[in-house]
């Protein structure tokens, strides 16, 4: 059955359509514009209750019944989860995927977010200032990151729905000022997810 996206063309949404892409889910987008504020929208509320993108439907839940899933993290260990892909059975190796989903989830997202609002502000002086604070954090995290992927081929060891996670907002990485040659590890692990097809497909799908 076909799963339902509820999604824009965020870092945030990329992460789930690449997800489902490489889960071979089936799964139909139905765009909800945020700069129009659709996401206000009651009969997104009901699936949505933080008014945020993405949010999915899953029409054959748990023991068959119709289920919603809301915010970005949770949608992916969800997926996780029904499929039996990219999130190991054995909790010792589940724990660097839940690290390094939740490091992404509470930084690397928050921070260069940050960087988009404040990049984009005309007011020289607040744009100085919140560029300042946040693009610094912006490239200490991609430095985290570099040094974990120094040692593993992926995040977690082998590929989970943490990579999905950090690859959606690793993708935005020209808006965030940086160059990833100085994060070769970065460089190195963004072009191999890249170059897989499914993940391929999840980037370029039409989220808008």
């Amino acid at each position: 059955m076909t799963i339902e996206l509820y999604t824009w063309n965020t870092p945030n949404g990329r992460k789930i359509s690449v997800a489902l892409e490489e889960m071979g889910l089936p799964y139909k987008v139905f765009p909800i514009n945020i700069s129009k504020g659709e996401q206000m929208a009651p009969n997104f509320l009901a699936i949505s209750p933080n008014n945020k993108i993405p949010a999915i439907v899953d029409p054959d839940g748990p023991g068959g019944k119709r289920v919603s899933v809301f915010e970005s993290g949770a949608i992916l260990l969800y997926l996780g989860e029904k499929t039996g892909k990219f999130l190991p059975t054995s909790l010792i190796e589940r724990i660097p995927v839940y690290e390094w989903l939740m490091w992404q989830m509470g930084g690397f997202g928050p921070m260069p977010g940050q960087v988009h609002h404040f990049i984009a502000l005309e007011n020289e002086t607040e744009r100085a200032y919140g560029l300042k604070r946040y693009a610094a954090e912006t490239v200490r995290l991609y430095g985290v990151l570099d040094r974990r992927l120094a040692n593993h081929e992926f995040v977690a060891g082998p590929l989970s729905v943490a990579d999905f996670a950090i690859l959606g907002w690793a993708w935005r990485h020209p808006r965030h000022k940086v160059d990833l040659k100085d994060f070769p590890n970065v460089e190195r692990w963004y072009n191999t997810l890249m170059a897989r097809p499914a993940t391929r497909r999840g980037m370029e799908a039409r989220l808008d």
